[in-house]
This record gives structure tokens, sequence and C-alpha cells, in this order.
């Protein structure tokens, strides 16, 4: 699955009415200018003064899922789990960590609890569809990644995940489709080009081992 750089991974983040501490906006700035090790500092400080925001760990938790910590990550969204049952991102985040590190029946536990707190969320939809296609249920998996793509169409990293389940079920097609559409909206995303690359050799291969081409013969 594509990981979210530039764009926020964040789902909500805020759980209250309550003002957002100014530090959190500096956490979430610096996390996306790449600087992880920065932000994890200063979400410790808020957690200096404050040890039950829950906005603070699960930023820890993000920034270390970036610098592919897993074990840091996972502590870190656990003890949010600890201090509210109910956080959508939370979830979301330990569902996209164990999905990475190819857990996933605990991958999709997570993330239709997500999906239960915070439903028709497009980010929390390609998480889970890609995890439930990965877990064995592969139409289940796509129909709830087009679900996602319908609510956030031009979204390359659903059309790219979405491309690669595709792939997956020899439907070259579609999967050419999606990738080419990326392509479209984003010229310079290189996945995505690698993934139309691959797409069109495999469905040359197949052709050959099948014995027939578009035309059918």
């Amino acid at each position: 699955m594509f990981r979210k750089t530039k764009n926020k991974n964040k789902i909500n983040l805020m759980h209250t009415n309550t003002p957002i501490n100014p530090l959190l906006i500096v956490a979430d700035e610096l996390k996306l200018r790449g600087q992880h090790v920065e932000a994890i500092k200063v979400c410790e400080k808020i957690l200096c003064d404050d040890l039950v925001c829950v906005e603070a760990y699960e930023e820890i938790g993000d920034n270390y899922l970036s610098l592919r910590e897993y074990e840091r990550a996972e502590k870190a969204l656990l003890h949010a789990l600890k201090i509210n049952r109910s956080s959508a991102n939370a979830h979301y985040l330990l569902g996209f960590l164990y999905s990475a590190l190819t857990q996933w029946a605990k991958s999709v536990r997570l993330l239709e609890r997500a999906d239960e707190i915070q439903p028709n969320h497009p980010e929390i939809l390609r998480c889970l569809g890609w995890s439930i296609f990965h877990y064995g249920q592969r139409k289940r998996g796509i129909i709830i990644l087009e679900r996602s793509l319908q609510l956030a169409p031009n979204d390359c990293l659903i059309m790219c995940d979405l491309g690669v389940c595709y792939l997956n079920d020899h439907n070259f097609d579609r999967s050419i489709q999606l990738f080419r559409k990326a392509i479209d909206i984003e010229p310079e995303n290189v996945k995505a080009r690698e993934c139309l690359d691959t797409a069109l050799f495999f469905e040359k291969e197949y052709q050959k081992i099948h014995g027939r081409g578009k035309d059918g013969t």
C-alpha cells in the first residue's frame, strides 16, 4: 500500500470542541515537511504538560510510522487508544501499521472499527480495502477501494492501490486505466509510472501464456 507523504494521514485532529494546542499545529507542519524527529520532540514537549493528550500520542505514532520504527509507533498508538477508545485516527494508524507488517487480521479489525467511528472516510476505506484484499477477501476489498475512489475521485493513492489489486486479479484493463489516470493527475508520480510499466509488462506476458490478444484471437 502506498504511504501518504505530502498529504496528511490524520483522520481527525481533534476529538472534542476544545481549542487545539498550538504545538500540535507546529508538529503537524514539521511532519508534512518530513522533519519527523523534530515533530516527535514537539509532541513530547506537549506530553510534559499534558500526559493524556491523545493527539500528541497519535502524532508520535504517525511520525514513527514514517520513520518505519514500528515498535515505537505501536507503543504510542496503543497508549492513545488507552486514553480514548473512540479515536478513529488511532485505530486507522494502528490498522495501517499492521498492514505494513502484513498482520492482516489485526489490520482489518482496527480499520473496520475506524470506519464504524468515522464512516465513509476515503482514506480509512483505502486502507481497509487494501487489507481486506490481502486478507483473502479480494472481491470485497476491491469493492471497498472502489467506494473509496468514488468519495475521492482524484486521489492518486487510491487509484494506485486499486490498480495494484486489479493487477493481482489479472484485470489488466482496469489496472492500466487507473495508473494512467493517476499519471494524468500527477505527471511526476514515479510510483504510478512504475506500476503502469509493470501492468503493461504482465498484460503482455499473460496474453502470451494464454495465447490470445485483446481482440480475443
